[in-house]
């Protein structure tokens, strides 16, 4: 089973809340996957889902909300026969009016609401929201398996349906983004840390802890990995700097130069050249008598310019 899919049966076991939020969810739902249309004079609303889960909870929702009966019709795709859709029809005139009235597709003036199948006053309440928020996703929504990427999103067939589920994810001040994507607009999040909100939000509490737990290995891995390539780094700068040291002590040596220096500078020529690879710590320690780090890196650089001065430099550069 996918992650997906996980989610999605996790939040078809929320238990219903209060009649508001149950409207809400019923709206989302419908918004997410519903159809209006007209056959034989009559106007139908249907609800079609591939998840058989979701056609019960969308049937439950009816009865609750609404007091609806209504049955599910197991249907075959047109283009693929062995893939199977799962129906709830209704066209009784009541019942479809009360449905429209219960989720603001009517109108009160008894007209539907073209610039979207929901409004506000189904969500006054934040309890509201998250049960839309999770109406929405149990209709078209989709999450991808963290090991490999974070990805939230939810389709909506119309731009104005994006924009208002946008909104109401920047009220839990989630950075959702919308994106045009073959005639539908997607919703979506990217970031780990506002994916798991949104699956808190909508009730996905187990959803949400398997997500952190990938999360915290991916940062674990992620934080060994900089410190790994932070230290190869520091390693191939310290071996690049002893063999700099090196050459520029050689240079001065065949140039007879070396024993004109100062005593401390011998000696660190010396130490570096018996041990190229030391570092500066233990070779400041070697030192007699023993001298720090900034000592040290202050007595090298000083013979890479003695070196320099004599043409060291240019002559590497040939």
């Amino acid at each position: 089973m996918s992650f997906s899919s996980e989610v999605k049966k996790e939040l078809l076991n929320v238990s219903f809340k209060a009649d508001h939020c149950q409207r809400a969810e019923l709206a989302a739902m419908l918004s997410g996957a519903g159809r209006i249309y007209m056959e034989n004079g009559c106007l139908h609303a249907a609800f079609i889902t591939e998840q058989e889960q979701a056609a019960g909870r969308f049937v439950k929702l009816l009865s609750q909300a609404a007091g609806i009966t209504a049955g599910i019709v197991q249907a075959h795709h047109l283009q693929q026969k062995n893939k199977i859709s799962y129906v709830i029809d209704l066209a009784e005139e009541e019942d479809v009016k009360k449905l429209f009235l219960l989720t603001g597709i009517l109108g009160e003036d008894g007209c539907i609401r073209s610039d979207s199948m929901y409004f506000d006053g189904l969500l006054q309440k934040n309890c509201c929201i998250r049960a839309f928020l999770r109406g929405a996703f149990l209709a078209a929504g989709s999450i991808s398996n963290p090991k490999k990427s974070y990805h939230f999103e939810i389709v909506c067939s119309e731009r104005r349906k994006a924009e208002q589920l946008q909104e109401l994810l920047h009220v839990f001040d989630l950075d959702a983004k919308i994106v045009s994507r073959k005639n539908h607009e997607i919703v979506y999040l990217k970031e780990g840390a506002q994916i798991v909100d949104a699956l808190n939000i909508m009730g996905a509490h187990a959803a949400l802890m398997d997500l952190e737990n990938v999360r915290i290995i991916k940062e674990m891995r992620n934080d060994i990995n900089r410190r790994v390539n932070c230290e190869t780094a520091n390693i191939n700068k310290t071996v690049s700097a002893a063999y700099r040291q090196k050459e520029a002590i050689r240079f001065l040596q065949q140039q007879g130069k070396l024993k004109e220096l100062s005593v401390q500078l011998q000696e660190m020529a010396a130490l570096r050249m018996e041990h190229p690879e030391m570092p500066i710590k233990e070779l400041g320690a070697l030192c007699s008598p023993p001298v720090g780090k900034s000592g040290v890196n202050h007595r090298l650089r000083k013979l890479e310019e003695v070196a320099k001065q004599l043409g060291y430099e240019k002559r590497n550069d040939q």
